[in-house]
């Protein structure tokens, strides 16, 4: 099935951040599924979906046809796993004792700093991963926008977290808002994102996370000072 003629489709009630769900597999099984995802998910980061056929995801998984149509009815139904296999994909970047609970100012700058590095070591092509996905298949139907968000969700909610804990060790004032900072530095990574694949430099890729960032620091400055006297 063409990208372009995914049908408008109601979401299903599921969770929003599990992969829509599987028959049960065999370790055989599971391995199969996830290199075809593996190579699907390639693929379409380096080519796009529109331009990343069945036949070459086939190819690339060294998977028989029969595999194929086994694990995955259609291309939509790739294109969902490849959804969820980016969004675990990001989550993961995020398991790393430099960066922490993202909850320091100085954790932030580290992970901005990794962000910024991994695109720089691939020349600024291609993106977020996640991201270069959603921004060509987000109207395609209702329900792929919503697996988008589920993934965007986890993202924002592992940043808020770093957030709370710094709002609740009295690092953040209480008139801080965890949840618009959350926002504002996902928005800065994915904007940035955008223009440094366009400009081929990192420049607005520091810039955005390094203006999201030193308005938290600032917050942290004026909640660290508020019993000082003046």
């Amino acid at each position: 099935m063409d990208v372009g003629t995914l049908r408008l489709m109601p979401r299903a009630a599921s969770p929003p951040s599990v992969e829509p769900s599987t028959p049960r597999l065999t370790a055989r099984g599971r391995a199969t599924r996830a290199r075809i995802i593996d190579a699907a998910a390639r693929l379409m980061y380096e080519h796009g979906a529109a331009n990343t056929s069945f036949e070459e995801v086939r190819k690339a998984a060294k998977a028989s046809g029969s595999q194929m149509s086994h694990y995955f009815a259609d291309k939509r139904s790739l294109i969902r796993a490849v959804i969820a296999h980016q969004a675990d994909a990001v989550m993961a970047d995020h398991h790393d004792a430099a960066i922490g609970n993202l909850d320091s100012v100085a954790a932030l700058r580290v992970w901005a700093s990794q962000i910024v590095d991994q695109q720089r070591s691939q020349n600024f092509e291609g993106g977020c991963r996640l991201g270069a996905l959603a921004a060509e298949l987000v109207e395609s139907d209702a329900e792929l926008r919503a697996d988008f968000a589920a993934g965007f969700e986890r993202w924002e909610a592992l940043l808020r977290r770093g957030l709370l804990t710094m709002q609740q060790r009295g690092d953040l004032g209480p008139d801080a808002n965890p949840d618009a900072l959350a926002r504002s530095l996902l928005a800065a990574t994915q904007g940035g994102y955008l223009l440094t694949q366009a400009y081929r430099d990192a420049t607005p890729l520091e810039d955005a996370l390094g203006a999201a960032i030193d308005h938290i620091e600032s917050l942290v400055i004026e909640a660290g000072g508020a019993g000082s006297p003046g």
